[in-house]
């Protein structure tokens, strides 16, 4: 198919034109002359195009700019520069068709919306047949709980371990994700394991009866790997001097809910966890245990059953966390809606199965 500029009179002008009426028709008879010949097209030609496209569509009316590249998205040999030009488009109903469906988009244009764009623009791009290492370490890093979660569960997503270790980290506080993850065949053993780790035992027992029978052998030899586990003396905390000091306060009087603010802000954290285990009865190891964990839950439910002030929480945390290292702020806000909400009821009873447990 010949295609010569006098196809379209005036072309020029038109494209140094402020007239947007004028733009948007010549933008569309264009983008319909390239749809009828898309698959008869020669490379030169489709660049041909492209050349023209890319300085015309820019200039059009939002409408226009969505149907054209809604019609290319599915195109295989779509203008390459327009369509990661429409891609890069702010508006995602312009954006999305591409960003899902698009062969044609570099990857290095979607790495550069992935760490610029919005949360809807990686939501579609999680939509894409596969996406790649590169692509997903910005996605789990970036993406909100609905961007990570539609990212796992895209079985032609790969993920490098820093991907992985990322998805479990935010899978310690989504039990969705942790099943999706879960699922997952080419989740390494070591990341099975922290994913396991860091869940519920409800999530634990859910997580095996959905996965296929061999994802089921893995998770069971995770969990026995687990159970095994010793942790070596050189890795175990030294709580002896906290303990004597934490035993001077409550001997004195002075083991109050300020003692321990002052403790987790100074991030002092076997002081922290003995006077934690002196004021609900939980025994260190247990603490320690739960608490260092990658999950917060362990610090909201003591902090409940011992009725401690959200700012004294929230210290907790960030001691938890460690003096160079801060938790996201939208995981702060979900831990306290979660404090907010837990029934001091509930709190007390999974502290008696602690208590249970250390006890037999």
């Amino acid at each position: 198919m010949a295609v010569e500029t006098s196809l379209i009179p005036g072309l020029d002008e038109i494209v140094r034109s402020d007239d947007p009426k004028r733009r948007d028709e010549a933008a569309r008879r264009i983008s319909d002359l390239f749809l009828e010949g898309a698959a008869g097209l020669s490379p030169k030609h489709v660049e041909f195009f492209d050349g023209i496209l890319t300085k015309l569509v820019p200039g059009t009316d939002l409408l226009v700019r969505a149907d054209i590249a809604d019609q290319l998205a599915s195109i295989a040999n779509a203008p390459r520069n327009l369509v990661c030009q429409l891609a890069l488009d702010d508006e995602i109903v312009i954006a999305g068709p591409l960003l899902r469906f698009s062969p044609v988009i570099d990857e290095s244009v979607l790495v550069e919306i992935a760490r610029e764009k919005s949360q809807e623009h990686l939501l579609a791009m999680t939509e894409r047949p596969t996406l790649s290492t590169g692509l997903t370490d910005v996605i789990v890093r970036r993406g909100d709980q609905e961007v990570v979660r539609a990212t796992a569960s895209n079985s032609g997503a790969a993920f490098s371990p820093t991907g992985f270790s990322t998805l479990v980290t935010r899978a310690s506080h989504d039990g969705l994700l942790t099943l999706t993850v879960g699922q997952r065949d080419d989740l390494p053993d070591e990341n099975l394991k922290e994913l396991l780790a860091g869940s519920m035992d409800v999530i634990r027992r859910r997580l095996i009866e959905t996965v296929k029978p061999a994802r089921q052998a893995a998770i069971k030899r995770a969990m026995s790997d687990m159970s095994n586990l010793v942790l070596p003396a050189e890795g175990r905390r030294d709580f002896d001097p906290a303990l004597r000091a934490v035993r001077s306060l409550q001997a004195a009087g002075n083991l109050t809910e300020s003692a321990l603010l002052l403790f987790a802000k100074a991030y002092k954290y076997e002081e922290s966890v003995a006077a934690l285990s002196a004021m609900s009865g939980v025994r260190i190891a247990t603490l320690d245990r739960l608490i260092s964990g990658d999950r917060y839950d362990p610090i909201l439910i003591v902090s409940k059953v011992i009725g401690l002030e959200w700012a004294t929480v929230r210290a907790l945390i960030l001691l938890r966390s460690g003096p160079n290292r801060v938790p996201p702020q939208a995981d702060i806000e979900g831990a306290r809606v979660n404090f907010t909400r837990l029934m001091p009821s509930t709190a007390e009873r999974v502290v008696n199965f602690w208590k249970a447990r250390q006890a037999a």
